[in-house]
């Protein structure tokens, strides 16, 4: 039986903390807790980021989430203590456009 992670699938993120960029521009952050076979995503204790340029970044709690797998545009891991480290009540960005097909 091969150790190797399941590069296709999202199996090696199960459990682990989650940053989701959605493609109408929304950050997500959470505990993946499932997903199926077109990247639907069931996140646990979500909540979003929403972006501002004249306040810090704030934390809009969500609860238990589903991100349908076609509004996903980037998924990746987060380093919690690098996470922990950032400024967010300083951090002043605008907010992400929407994706244009």
């Amino acid at each position: 039986m091969s150790s190797k992670p399941d590069v296709i699938g999202f199996a090696h993120l199960i459990g682990e903390v989650i940053e989701v960029i959605t493609n109408d521009g929304r950050v997500v952050k959470g505990i993946l807790r499932g997903y199926d076979q077109v990247n639907n995503l069931i996140i646990q204790d979500c909540c979003e980021l929403v972006f501002s340029t004249t306040s810090g970044v704030q934390m809009a709690e969500m609860g238990l989430q589903l991100v349908r797998g076609d509004n996903v545009a980037v998924i990746g891991e987060v380093d919690e203590e690098l996470y922990d480290s950032l400024d967010l009540d300083n951090m002043r960005a605008p907010p992400l456009r929407a994706i244009k097909h």
